[in-house]
Formats: structure tokens, sequence, C-alpha cells
């Protein structure tokens, strides 16, 4: 058997249970990489590949990294795509006999990295799992606020929508499914997703066993999963992995909730996308997008909550009118929405605290930062008066502090605690009795220095003679040359100097032990009293996660009003039965990026009888787009609860919101512009019911015009035959005929007025259909050259009276011009003619040669 020394056999045998992390080996004060991780890292990191000897002839690739700042590591191997295993010593290496104990701590993933440099304070951090059975099982889980939640899906189709939804950064799936065709459109959805394969616990009885074990609950009947299978086996391969990973469940992950689609309106990839909902289609950043105009958030676990309103918008009538009546009262007390804002300022992320404390990796600072936030709650508790509507009752009533944790924290951790509480300066006096003696052994150590100094000169008449300390000899007295002739014989010298000797004395000697041995001793004290503080937060985890809920429920609710203030919205009425009517509606981000009092407001009105499909026509820049996606997003923010940027607005539950809006190719996943733009729009016309509403922008447009009015006008059709609220743009002229055949169609267009050939664009939506496309005009517009758009002129005329488009002249090659035009040629010919003498033949003759010389020239 080859030799190995005992550190690497030690390496190897951890390394062999986690082939898929880089291990992060602890060697005194660094985290060191070997073999294939070594040169992985010392790549992605750029840092020195250096190597070591393993008790062979061969060296060992190795890199390493301070443990002091690791973390800025780690994240850089997470974010390039890798898990990284933190390998620490176990035992105190003095105490240790032979080979130092270490084991795996935690293993940090994509979907499971709790860093503060990683996560952004408004985003979640979702880890979800796949399950594939006769329905789709999914659960997700923040392992940095605790929230777990799962559901079944009966389509592939509504499986991938809601991965789009949740953007999850690492997703659990089935080893089966590796290199699958599900895989690749995973990846083609979120390009940069993590994956890691499972073998899935897919064993019913195993999975209830596993969830029952660790929520301590005899039925999951209450959990909502006794009859959802997959579900079941996604949560406890998910809860499975995060116990092999953490090492632990901590005490501030939620039981697993079930949730249905069908609660909330649906909206899909493409209409996330088309409605610009989290990020602008640009550059995708946040500004230009609703949230960007609704977010008015205060505090980073309200900026989470407002996102996860806006991608699962209620269906729930009652739900809806809840809150938009306490968004009603807070608009209506600006006064007390202003107080409420300014303490809800004063607070930081409680829910994320929560989670570090009861992951156990929460700092002084910290826990310093929850008791500021909780002292705030009393005063947001005395700002809502009772009885003022049922969402804002239950916030208040959720308003709790448990029991004496803020009095605890005051009481127990100084305020400019460091942030490495093994720093020691944590806790402060009065908290322990021993604690307080060292500390006051310690004070007194400078004291009794001085008083040693004093009566050691007089001893020894030495009158330079000097009591000091450095950390690498320690106490010491120290005594110049010219003097060492009166040392006395109890001095021991300890180091000799340039100028002179430093000595000890039985007495000094005894004093250091005492003083470092209780130095040592505050330290390991305060780290067991902050230990036993944190661990006192996280034992009341599911309590402040329930305040952190109501805190961040509250500002949202403020946010919408602020923002309804701000921008003149009004209170929607909710009614169940479907339609849409809409009065002098705006676009709420348009709105906000033009000047103040600039946007033009449309009215609209859907129902299921007459003003079922409205086809809308006028030229490209008369603002068609921009009515479709109001009306779209003002339909969005009433089933969320917000106030509405319009006059008056009556909106009708909807089950799903459908959007198929401009051109995109998708060259990556192989698909043209037109085979995006029918896939969407099939997508459409499969799943959309008369409690959806659909807006179309340009169907048919990538095909030959015959090919695409044809797909347009019977997609048209097939939306009123089924009673489907539809808003639908179109260039194809043709379909206003549609009005006449059907009585749900109307024809509405953008009106423009032209003004000596120039365009003037009114945004003003009309009844009846546009007259004309004034795509010529506007092309005029957009600076195309103006032979080309007189040429146009000519043509679009020839075509509009169905003839031929008139041919070009074709350029003449270039004569030398003659010292007569033929003109003046010509008509001296003919007035030398005299007519009189001319006989019938002669003038035939005559006629043929002026012929000729017209010819000729």
């Amino acid at each position: 058997m080859v030799h190995i020394t005992p550190m690497f056999r030690q390496y190897l045998e951890i390394k062999e249970k986690y082939p898929d992390a880089i291990l992060f080996f602890r060697l005194g004060d660094f985290y060191e990489m070997f073999f294939e991780d070594a040169e992985l890292a010392s790549r992605i990191l750029d840092i020195a590949l250096t190597s070591r000897d393993k008790g062979t002839k061969e060296k060992v690739p190795m890199c390493g990294v301070p443990a002091a700042n690791a973390a800025h590591y780690i994240n850089r191997l997470v974010s390039a795509g890798y898990k990284v295993a933190i390998c620490e010593q176990v035992e105190d290496p003095k105490q240790a006999k032979g080979i130092v104990k270490r084991e795996v701590i935690r293993v940090v993933t994509p979907g499971l990295n709790l860093d503060e440099e990683t996560l952004t304070s408004k985003d979640n951090r979702f880890l979800v799992s796949l399950f594939p059975g006769k329905a789709w099982g999914m659960a997700h889980l923040d392992l940095s606020t605790g929230d777990f939640k799962v559901t079944e899906i009966h389509s592939e189709e509504e499986m991938l929508n809601e991965l789009f939804r949740l953007e999850p950064k690492e997703i659990l799936l089935p080893e089966t499914l590796k290199d699958s065709a599900l895989e690749r459109k995973i990846r083609e959805l979120i390009p940069h997703i993590f994956i890691s394969y499972r073998v899935f616990i897919n064993a019913k009885q195993r999975a209830e066993e596993l969830i029952k074990e660790r929520y301590q609950v005899a039925d999951l009947t209450g959990f909502g999963l006794s009859q959802a299978p997959a579900a079941l086996c996604a949560a406890a391969t998910l809860l499975d992995y995060v116990i092999e990973t953490q090492k632990e469940v901590s005490s501030h992950l939620g039981v697993p909730k079930f949730y249905y689609l069908s609660q909330f309106l649906i909206i899909d990839e493409a209409t996330k996308r088309n409605l610009e909902i989290l990020r602008n289609n640009l550059d995708g950043s946040l500004k230009g997008s609703l949230l960007w105009v609704l977010d008015k958030t205060l505090t980073p676990m309200g900026g989470r909550l407002l996102k996860e309103w806006l991608l699962y918008p209620l269906r729930n009538l009652e739900s809806i009118e809840a809150r938009l009546e306490a968004v009603a009262y807070l608009v209506d007390e600006p006064s007390k929405r202003k107080n409420l804002r300014e303490l809800l300022a004063r607070i930081a992320d409680v829910e994320r605290l929560t989670g570090r404390a009861a992951m156990g990796v929460a700092n002084p600072r910290d826990l310093l930062a929850l008791k500021d936030s909780l002292k705030m709650v009393p005063q947001l508790k005395e700002l809502l008066p009772e009885k003022i509507s049922p969402l804002l009752d239950a916030i208040k009533e959720n308003l709790l502090v448990p029991g004496d944790l803020v009095q605890n924290l005051e009481k127990t951790i100084r305020e400019e605690a460091p942030v490495n509480f093994k720093e020691g300066g944590v806790i402060k006096d009065g908290v322990h009795e021993e604690l307080d003696e060292l500390r006051r052994l310690k004070d007194d150590a400078l004291s009794f220095l001085a008083e040693l100094e004093t009566r050691e000169r007089a001893r020894t008449g030495i009158p330079n003679l000097k009591v000091g300390y450095n950390r690498v000899f320690g106490y010491y007295i120290e005594v110049s040359k010219s003097h060492l002739s009166k040392v006395p014989d109890n001095y021991i010298r300890k180091q000799t100097l340039v100028g002179g000797e430093r000595f000890i004395t039985p007495e000094l000697k005894e004093f250091e032990a005492k003083v470092l041995s209780a130095d040592e001793r505050i330290k390991e004290l305060e780290q067991e009293l902050f230990l036993e503080i944190r661990k006192n937060v996280a034992e009341k985890a599911q309590e402040l996660k329930k305040l952190a809920r109501a805190l961040a429920t509250l500002d949202v609710l403020a946010s919408l009003a602020e923002v309804a203030v701000t921008n003149n919205y009004i209170r929607p009425k909710i009614i169940e039965e479907p339609g849409i009517q809409i009065r002098e509606g705006r676009h709420p981000v348009v709105e906000k990026a033009l000047p103040s009092g600039s946007f033009v407001p449309n009215s609209v009105k859907l129902d299921l009888k007459e003003n079922v499909v409205l086809v809308i026509t006028g030229p490209n820049m008369a603002g068609k787009s921009t009515i479709l996606r109001q009306t779209a997003l003002i339909t969005l923010l009433a089933h969320v609860g917000s106030f509405v940027p319009a006059e008056e607005a009556t909106i009708g539950l909807c089950d799903r919101i459908f959007s198929r809006i401009g051109a995109s190719d998708q060259l990556s996943r192989g698909r043209s512009t037109f085979m995006v733009e029918m896939s969407e729009c099939a997508n459409i016309l499969h799943q959309a019911t008369s409690r959806s509403l659909v807006i179309l922008d340009e169907i048919g447009r990538g095909t030959s015009t015959y090919d695409g009015l044809a797909i347009a006008w019977a997609v048209a059709e097939f939306l009123h035959e089924k009673k489907i609220m539809t808003l639908f743009a179109t260039h194809y002229h043709e379909l206003v005929e549609l009005a006449g055949e059907y009585p749900g169609i109307k024809n509405f267009n953008v009106a423009v007025k032209t003004f000596e050939d120039q365009i003037i664009f009114l945004y003003r939506l009309l009844p009846g259909p546009a007259s004309e496309s004034y795509g010529v005009q506007v092309a005029a517009l957009a600076g195309l050259p103006k032979e080309v758009i007189a040429r146009a002129k000519d043509i679009l005329k020839s075509l509009e009276n169905k003839t031929s488009p008139p041919l070009k002249a074709k350029k003449e090659k270039k004569r030398q011009k003659s010292l007569f035009s033929p003109d003046d040629i010509l008509k001296r010919q003919i007035l030398g003619i005299d007519p009189d003498r001319l006989s019938p033949l002669e003038a035939l003759q005559k006629l043929y040669e002026l012929k000729a010389l017209a010819e000729k020239h």
C-alpha cells in the first residue's frame, strides 16, 4: 500500500463524501484545496497554485485562502456555478491526540448561500425541487427567510411558467432527467440556473416520516400534503438536501405551505416579460418596470413581499377587497401614513436577521439591528387604531415582540460591539459575575503595574526602571546598561537589548499568568454568553417570522398608498362577473417617464356580449401597444389589491392575463420570430377562458401577407367564438370587416391627423377603423430619404387603385449637348414649309422626314 500522510488520508476520506463540491480544508489560519480542486479554484480565483508533499515522491497541487476572509472566495466559486464544502477543525489542536478531527460543517450551493455579499436585500434566493409524476410536484425554499412552499402542477408548460415566475438559483432534479429534453428547456428558460441531481425520495411512507420527524407532527393533513404525493416527494427531497448540506434544519424554517395555482391570477413567461413587471426589456434593470413605479417600500422584507404580490395576484374577491380597504385607509390618513413610514424606515430586515440567528451565523451587530428594529414595533402598533379594516386589524394583532427579547438584548450586548464576537468586547458589565471579576482584574493590571514600577524604583534606586509588556515576551522590567549593577538578585534575565536588559520577577511572572489566563477566560466567557443569547433569539424564530410578515405587509400597503397619492391613482371596483371597464386609464410606467400631465389617457370596455374582441387599427407610434399594455397592467394591479391609474375602473375577476406583443427571435432555442409568435399564440388559444384577458399585437406579421392575414382573421374569430376578452391591435385593415360579421367584435382606432402631408399623433382611442395606416408618413418621420418617400407614395397610390406599380424610368446615357434643342430644329423645319406649294406626294414625304427627325432627337 502506498504510504500517505495522516492528514492527506483524512482529506481523501472527507473528499470522497463530497465529490461534487470543492473542499475547503481547514489548516490553521487557512482553507486549503488539493488535487483537482486546487487546479480548478486557482484558475477561477486567480490565486497561486503551489504543491505539497503527501508522503510519497509525488507533489500534490495545492492552493489556499485566508480563513478570515474566506466568504469572498466562496462566493466567487459559488457564483461561478460550483458547490463548496467547508471542512473545519472540530476539536482544539492543543488537546488533540494525533491528527486534529475535522468535519464538513456546511455545503454552500447557489441556492443555499446565506452570505450577505450575495443576497440582494429585496430579492428572494429560491431553491426549487421538481418531482415528475402524474402531476409535477414542486417545492421551493428561501433558506434566508425560511419560507417553504409546495404545490402540484398538471402540465409541463405550467410548471415551466412557475419556474420562470420564481427564477430560482438552484433546482433539484431526479438523476433520471439528466441531459433530458426537460433539462434543456429549463436551461433555455433560466440560462444561469444551477442544477443538482438527486435520488429523490419517492416512497410516500419515507417522505411522510421525514417531514413528520422534522416538524414533530403525527399527521400531514394540516400541511395539505396527504393527498398530494408528488408535492410530498418534492418537499421531502428538498428537506433532505437542506439537512445534508446544512447538517441540521434551523428553527426558522417554516412548515411546507401548500398552494394552488388556481388561487392566483396566472401570468405566464411571455406575459411577465412583455408587461415588464419586474424589469425592463431593454437592459433588464429595474428602471422602466412596473416594480420601479410601485416600490416605495422602506424595508427589505417589504420589497420582497411586494414582488410576491405582483407575481401572484389574487383571485379571491374578499382578499382583494381587504387589501384595497387597507390601502384606502392609508390614502385617507396622510399624517398617519407619514408617521408609519418614518418608523418603518428605521426597521432592518427582521426576517433575514431572524434567519441568520437561527442558522447560527448572526453576529453582534445583527442582534443589535434586530433589537433596534423591535423597539419600533410598539410605536407602530399605537399608530393603528382598533377596527380599521380586517387586514390592518390582523397586522396589528401580529405586531408582537416575543417576551422580554428586547430587554435581554438591551441588557446584554454592548452598543459598540464588534462584528466578530470572538474578538471580545461584546457583553455588557453586570451580565455575568465571573466576567465582571476578570475584567476588574484586567483593568486593575494598569494600576498594579504602575504601583510595581514605583515600588521597584524606590527599592532598587534605579530612577529610569520601566515595567512594560509586549506580545512576544509578555510582562517585563527594563533596566538601562548604566544601572545594571543595581539589579537585585531576584531579577531573572529575559532579554538583552542594545541599551539595556529586560528582567522578570516571580511576582511579575505570577501576575502575568493571572492576567493572561483572565484575558483568555474573558473571551471564552463572552463567546459562551453570546452564543446563549443568539440561541435565545433562535428559539423565538417562528414568533419573529410572524412579526416580520406583519411588518412587511404594513410596509407594502403603505407603499401602495404612497404611490396612489403621488400618482393620482383611484380605488378600482372589483366584481365577480367577467368584464373590464376603464375610464381614462393610464400606463403607470409610460406616464412616469413622460413630463407631468403629458400622457394621454384612454378608455376601454370589454365584456362577453358586445365588446368581446376590440380590433384596434392605426399607425405605428400612435400608441396601440401602450393602450394594450396599460389595460393589462391596470387589470393586474386591481388583482394585486392596488389602486390604479385611471379616473374610474371596474374589473371583473380574471383567471389569467395573456400577452403577445412585439417580435423577438429565440435563435438559441432554434425558433424564429414567427415561430415564437405562433407558439405564444397557440399557448393563449389553448388555455384562455372567458375569464381571461388577452392582448395581441400584430399577429401574423412574420410571414407572407396573405398567410398572416389568414392567421390573424382565424385567431380573431376563435377568440370571439370562445368569448375571450381580447384587445387585438393590427395593421391588417381587412380585419375591420369582422365587426360587420360578428356582434361581439368592435373596431377602434388610435387617432391621428395630417397637416401638409405631416402626421400628428393624438394618442386617443376612438370607435371605428383607421382610415389608413400612415406607414409612409411614419417612415418619413423615421428619416428615410425624400426620394424613397416620394417613390413609395407613387407605388402606394397604384396598389390602392389595384394597378401594378409604375416601373421607374431607366436613366439614359449622357449625350453631348447640341447647339440647338430638338424643339428648335423641328420648329425651324416646320416654319420653312409652304403648304400651298406642296403637292400631296411632297407633303407626305415631308411628314416622313419630320417624323424621322423627331425620332432622331
